[in-house]
């Protein structure tokens, strides 16, 4: 459920608080790139050197989504020393549809291609929902080309039982869809009594949130794919698939998820080897923009762990029981 109106106030300083480095310092059409993928062009950020012994991260957005909602993460990630890339999944920002049935093994083949055509060898991959399927997708397919993964409320577990309940599957589709079609206004960002109605649906607490940051993530909104996503997340089933992941694997969640039950959390967890979860409260589906800098402490000290770690829980030291505290006070 969407969080009620009068408990923004007690979601914490963190939830909506804008990171540092600020993405507001950047001209970002410096690092905007594009390049064929399929014969099709994929559009993408391209931020940060990058140090040679540090591999790239790879940011992947949702359904409905684009490169802008990971603008509050992009510069605190690459202030690290990695080179990150946030692209636009085809047929959404600004890259081209694909020439074939958008689905979820083709995403994956796209990112993984993508990663070829800009040479970057092993990569991390983060995505967000869809992008978190998209995600495992494309460790399970290309395992040489995944070092590590972060998993932000994905889709992929009950999305596929979802598929089988055609009454609970079109509710979620009328409210995707018409959060789709009222973000196409820009007007909506500047009016707060359209905000909940329009963004509730993925972010727990919208007016908490800076409005050039609603602005710029709605940018992305009403794209081709949109349609042609969704039925390849309901349709496509891998979760037996999902113990070939041999790397590591952090999960992060939202509490009050209200698209994708806190339970896949914990199933994503038990079925992939090396994966550990942290579940933040009072956070929505999309942990990354609502708590921000909460997500990004979790992710770079993520990065900084030796990838040849225990994969059990117990064995993973602090980290693990910072991530098994924040689960059990959600």
């Amino acid at each position: 459920m969407p969080g009620l109106p009068h408990r923004a106030q007690y979601a914490g300083d963190d939830y909506g608080a804008p990171t540092e480095p600020n993405w507001r310092e950047v001209n970002w059409r410096e690092h905007l790139r594009q390049v064929p993928v399929d014969g099709r062009v994929v559009n993408f950020v391209d931020y940060g050197e990058g140090s040679p012994d540090l591999h790239p991260v790879v940011l992947i957005h949702g359904l409905g989504g684009c490169w802008q909602n990971w603008l509050e993460n992009i510069r605190p990630i690459a202030a690290t020393g990695r080179r990150v890339i946030a692209l636009d999944l085809p047929g959404f920002g600004f890259s081209e549809p694909p020439p074939d049935e958008i689905s979820i093994s083709g995403y994956g083949r796209a990112v993984n291609a993508l990663c070829d055509e800009l040479d970057l060898g092993e990569v991390v991959l983060c995505g967000h929902s869809m992008g978190g399927f998209t995600a495992c997708e494309t460790a399970i397919q290309f395992p040489e080309r995944v070092e590590q993964v972060v998993l932000i409320s994905a889709a992929g577990i009950t999305t596929s039982d979802i598929y089988q309940q055609p009454v609970l599957a079109g509710a979620r589709v009328a409210a995707a869809l018409g959060t789709r079609a009222a973000a196409q206004s820009r007007q909506v960002v500047r009016r707060k009594r359209l905000r909940r109605p329009v963004y509730a649906s993925f972010i727990r607490y919208p007016d908490r949130m800076a409005t050039d940051f609603l602005f710029e993530i709605t940018q992305g909104s009403g794209r081709p794919a949109f349609k042609g996503a969704l039925a390849a997340i309901l349709g496509y089933d891998f979760r037996e698939r999902l113990s070939e992941i041999s790397v590591p694997v952090l999960i992060i969640w939202g509490s009050g998820d209200m698209l994708v039950p806190r339970s896949d959390a914990s199933e994503f967890e038990r079925v992939i080897p090396r994966s550990r979860k942290v579940v933040l409260d009072d956070t929505g589906h999309s942990a990354m923009m609502e708590r921000p800098q909460t997500v990004n402490e979790l992710i770079v000290e993520f990065l900084r762990e030796v990838t040849d770690a225990p994969g059990r829980e117990e064995d993973m030291g602090a980290a693990a029981t910072r991530g098994q505290d924040a689960a059990a006070s959600a």
